[in-house]
């Protein structure tokens, strides 16, 4: 029986620049970087032991291995424990991010990565 999400595959253009984009501004960590021919994954995570991890695969080599594969961004809901600190880190760094909402859930905003794929972030109600 499956009881935790391990991976989160994230379909990119550009492999280096996505890199750069969630260390950099997000923080995240290369937690393992890997190849089979021109096949090349890395794995990031939040921080080293996180349960659940994001591999960044190349897009079109992945279109053309398995056509029939739908390779759009997946939904992804990050949580943080300081939803203010991080919006304003991610202002200064000038990276496109949504507004502040209100939900019955908790606070949250989307962002974008440099290939306009969006995310959103949530600071859960206490």
């Amino acid at each position: 029986m499956i009881k935790q999400v391990g991976q989160i595959m994230l379909y990119v253009n550009d492999q280096d620049e996505a890199v750069r984009f969630w260390t950099e501004n997000m923080g995240f960590e290369v937690v393992s970087e890997e190849s089979n021919g021109e096949m090349r994954w890395i794995e990031i995570a939040p921080e080293r032991g996180a349960e659940t991890t994001i591999v960044l695969h190349n897009k079109e080599i992945i279109a053309q291995m398995s056509p029939e594969l739908n390779l759009g961004t997946p939904s992804l809901m990050f949580f943080t424990e300081n939803l203010d600190q991080l919006y304003s880190k991610l202002t200064a760094q000038n990276i496109t991010i949504g507004e502040i909402v209100e939900m019955p859930s908790g606070r949250v905003f989307n962002f974008a990565d440099r290939e306009e794929n969006y995310f959103a972030v949530m600071e859960k109600s206490k």
